[in-house]
C-alpha cells in the first residue's frame, strides 16, 4: 500500500500578523508547528504501515524553511519526503494550493492520499477536498477513526456535530483526519539521527504541468479585501429574538462589510 500524506507547517497562530497590503499572512520570523489535523493523518498512516507495511510519503508546500518539519516525520517513521517550493507559490490560496497539489500527485502511484481536516493559519478545511475533485478520486471528511483496509477498501468513521457514520471507500480515496482522533507517536533517537541522512526530494514550478496564472497568488480567486480588529465593547447591546428576527438583524450588521 502506498500512501501520501499531505502536512503543512504552520505558524503558531498565537503569534501571527497579517500584511495589511496583501492581506496575507506575515510568516518571517514566527515559530512553525506541525499542523495538528496532518500529524493526526500521520499517526494513522504510521499505523497502517504497522500492519500492511505501507510505504508512505509525505508532500508539502511551503517555503525551505519547512524542510525541519519534514526531518521531523522522517523522525517520527515516514518513509520519503517531498517539499514543493517556488517563489511562484507564494501567496496561494486553497485552490492555487490544491492546483499545484494535484498536478504534483498526478506523477505518483498510490493508493491512499491522508490530508488533515484543515490549517489552524486558514481554517477553511478546502484543501484536501479540492485535492480529491482534481484527482476524480473519492473522499471522506472529518474522519474520526480508522476502523479497517485492506488493498481494495477502507472502513472508516466519519464525525458530524451530532453522530457518526460508518464508511466503506474503494481505493484509491483522500481522507481528512481530526486532531483529536489519536495522539501521535514520538521520535525515536534512531530514526532521529538518521532523518539528516535521508535525501529531502525539492519541486519546483518547472517540475510540474501548470500555468503561472494557475498557481500562487495570480491563481487565487479569494482575495482578502480588509482585516481589521474587532473593538469590544462592554456596554454591548443586547436582544431577545426569534431565531428569523435575530438572523436578519445579524445580516444587517453584516451587510456593510459585504459591499
Amino acid at each position: 500500500m502506498k500512501i501520501l500524506l499531505l502536512v503543512k507547517q504552520v505558524p503558531d497562530t498565537t503569534e501571527m500578523k497579517i500584511d495589511k497590503i496583501t492581506g496575507t499572512l506575515i510568516r518571517a520570523g514566527v515559530p512553525s508547528i506541525i499542523n495538528p489535523d496532518d500529524l493526526a493523518g500521520v499517526e494513522e498512516a504510521l499505523k497502517l504501515k504497522d500492519r500492511f507495511n505501507a510505504h508512505l510519503t509525505v508532500i508539502t508546500m511551503g517555503p525551505p524553511q519547512a524542510e525541519e518539519m519534514l526531518r521531523e516525520l522522517l523522525a517520527r517513521g515516514v518513509d520519503d519526503v517531498v517539499l514543493i517550493s517556488d517563489a511562484k507559490f507564494a501567496g496561494a490560496d486553497t485552490w492555487a494550493t490544491s492546483n499545484t497539489l494535484a498536478a504534483f500527485i498526478k506523477t505518483l502511484p498510490y493508493d491512499l492520499i491522508i490530508a488533515g481536516r484543515q490549517a489552524i493559519d486558514g481554517d477553511t478545511a478546502q484543501v484536501g477536498p479540492q485535492v480529491a475533485e482534481k484527482l476524480h478520486i473519492p473522499q471522506v471528511t472529518y474522519v474520526e477513526e480508522v476502523m479497517d483496509a485492506d488493498e481494495k477498501f477502507i472502513t472508516v468513521k466519519k464525525a458530524y456535530e451530532d453522530y457518526s457514520e460508518i464508511l466503506k471507500v474503494e481505493l484509491p480515496a483522500l481522507l481528512s483526519t481530526l486532531s483529536t482522533m489519536n495522539s501521535p507517536r514520538s521520535m525515536n533517537v534512531v530514526d532521529a539521527w538518521m532523518s539528516y541522512d535521508k535525501p529531502v526530494r525539492k519541486v519546483t514550478f518547472a517540475d510540474l504541468d501548470l500555468k503561472p496564472e494557475e498557481v500562487g497568488l495570480k491563481g487565487s480567486p479569494t482575495q482578502v479585501k480588509k482585516t481589521f480588529t474587532r473593538t469590544l465593547q462592554a456596554n454591548a447591546l443586547k436582544t431577545d429574538l426569534s431565531a428569523e428576527d435575530a438572523a436578519k438583524l445579524i445580516a444587517s450588521y453584516l451587510k456593510p462589510y459585504m459591499e
